[in-house]
């Protein structure tokens, strides 16, 4: 069977478990409104509107409710009727008759059994043909994803056409809610959320450290490649944001005020304030490439059903930099921010992704002809690189095509990570210029790229990626020195203040607590390496060393474990995940 194929006979049989799932609930709760139930990637959900949240009891009847409707083996029959016909149908749904609002031209309902719902389809020939699937858990969702409206139960399940494939995405979701970096950074006191602030992070001082680390490497990597770092105001104009074309493309994830009777808007992007510090001077062209680098905070509004830990917030920190070409340079900096942002991948522990180039979408500025070259240029480039990507129609930024960067975590899952926009549009709305060879006053051709892309979303990637076992380099708790008795404190204390000589992370438990019970706490902080002081330690002057991982070294002297460490944290070596 074809990719494409399967795709549909797998949408088609999610698609079909969301109506028994709506069947099944209708049966044991008669009472519950219900919403909408689409295939999703990897399974489904439907929507209910109960007083209540589904507990575990009521999920597992809900399942053999569902199994029993299956074995029924019943058809999905088709029925199309006329829009008045669809609300008397719909009677005392009030969901179900707002989304029949919306619907122009013909309407139609699946039937099974005595349970037919509003949907245009495709399904299963009958319920008989599902043959794996699993409800997994319950969540609270905004109708419609609008924090204005109700709030819904949600039921998430997944389906496959063999149970052995559903077994095991069942168990790298069960892995994937072990890796859950909201739990993770909890438990490990890095970061936390507050209903004060809702969508923004609150960094604790280890989460800091983290932080710093991710941004001290951003920083070196930059300075080699010849970037100049800037910052630019968080608060701009309405002017400015109308010359940018955000005004009319971007407003509704925008947050605004007024200041002196004039309106601002907080920037959801850092490239307006850039070309701003451009326009400050007339350039020549023997400045170029020009690459302008800024750690910009960055808010943009999104909706409170969709906020998620670090990976959706809104406030968040953007790796940007933007890049001003020479026509005849621009190809040759597209090969090497590509480069740069493998090699940066590559050092945070993810030598695997894949590239996508995203074209023209229906919102957007300038003419045909410039996106044209734009996508040819970015075509050309990924060609000339031997790049495999994927095309991704309508899907670049409002001023240009882009390509777009997916790291590759141990669960095989991709984020989206970095991109590279051609930007023919925004020079020529600014009114951007430089001195040419030629004397005459020209259009620079400008390049916006990121390579972590937010800042917060990324690290939240590396804590699932490595389960919070980070790597020593970037991790906040990197040694952890215990006692075994009140003799060892001398010795310990002398391990500790050499250690923080050496500029190492480091913290000392001479706790009265069991040498089990401080190693196990050592293995919950996560830490690197846990130094083990005893009599035998002490006497000789070495060390007792358990890895994060379990294995231990004896006799180990100090000045070779504070080498060994240093040399990991300078060559930033990763560990397995």
């Amino acid at each position: 069977m074809k990719e494409k194929d399967k795709e549909l006979e797998l949408e088609k049989l999610r698609h079909t478990c969301s109506h028994v799932l709506a069947h099944a609930v209708r049966n044991l709760f008669p009472k519950v409104k219900l919403g909408m139930g689409p295939a999703i990637e990897n399974g489904f959900y439907y929507d209910f509107d109960k007083k209540e949240g589904f507990d575990q009891e009521e999920l597992k009847n809900i399942e053999k409710e569902m199994k029993r409707i299956i074995r029924r083996n019943l058809p999905l029959k088709k029925i199309e009727v006329s829009k008045e016909k669809a609300k008397e149908m719909l009677k005392g749904e009030k969901y179900k008759l707002e989304l029949l609002e919306d619907l122009k031209g013909k309407i139609t309902f699946y039937e099974q059994g005595d349970f037919k719902d509003l949907c245009k389809g495709p399904h299963l020939e009958t319920t008989g043909d599902i043959i794996a699937f699993s409800l997994l858990k319950t969540s609270g969702a905004y109708w419609k994803g609008d924090s204005k409206n109700k709030m819904l139960q949600r039921i998430y399940g997944t389906a496959f056409f063999n149970k052995n494939e559903m077994d095991e995405y069942v168990l790298r979701m069960e892995e994937a809610e072990r890796r859950d970096h909201r739990k993770i950074g909890k438990q490990l006191d890095w970061f936390s959320f507050h209903e004060e602030a809702p969508g923004n992070v609150f960094w604790h001082p280890k989460g800091s450290i983290i932080y710093n680390e991710v941004l001290k490497y951003w920083r070196e990597i930059h300075e080699r490649e010849d970037y100049q770092e800037v910052k630019t105001p968080i608060i701009l104009n309405k002017k400015l944001w109308m010359s940018s074309g955000h005004w009319d493309n971007f407003k509704e994830n925008m947050y605004f005020t007024k200041i002196d009777d004039t309106d601002f808007a907080v920037k959801p992007m850092n490239c307006p304030g850039g070309m701003l510090i451009y326009k400050s001077r007339l350039h020549s062209y023997r400045e170029f490439p020009m690459r302008i680098a800024e750690l910009g905070t960055c808010h943009r509004h999104e909706l409170s059903g969709t906020l998620q830990g670090l990976f959706r917030v809104r406030m968040f920190t953007q790796d940007d930099a933007h890049i001003y070409c020479l026509p005849d340079q621009v190809k040759g900096e597209i090969k090497k921010i590509i480069k740069l942002v493998l090699e940066i991948y590559k050092t945070f522990g993810f030598p695997e992704g894949k590239i996508e180039l995203s074209t023209m979408p229906k919102k957007h500025i300038g003419s045909l002809k410039v996106w044209k070259e734009s996508e040819k240029i970015l075509t050309e480039v990924l060609k000339e690189e031997k790049i495999d990507y994927e095309l991704n129609p309508g899907d670049g930024a409002f001023y240009g095509p882009k390509i777009d960067f997916h790291v590759k975590d141990c669960l095989g899952r991709t984020w989206q990570c970095g991109t590279i926009q051609l930007d023919f549009s925004m020079p020529e709305n600014f009114d951007l210029k430089y001195e040419a060879a030629d004397g005459q006053k020209h259009r620079p051709i400008m390049l916006h790229r990121t390579v972590l892309g937010s800042i917060e979303r990324f690290i939240g990637v590396l804590i699932e990626n490595y389960a919070g076992k980070l790597p020593v380099w970037l991790n906040p708790t990197q040694v952890i020195v215990l006692t075994v008795t009140d003799r060892s404190k001398p010795f310990a204390k002398r391990v500790v203040g050499e250690l923080k000589k050496n500029g190492i992370r480091v913290h000392l438990d001479d706790r009265a607590q069991s040498v089990p019970k401080k190693v196990r706490d050592s293995q919950l902080h996560k830490a690197n390496y846990t130094l083990t002081i005893g009599d035998k330690e002490v006497e000789t002057e070495t060390l007792a060393i358990r890895t994060l991982d379990g294995n231990v070294k004896f006799n180990v002297k100090l000045s070779k474990f504070i080498d060994e460490i240093l040399k990991e944290i300078k060559e930033r070596k990763n560990y397995s995940k």
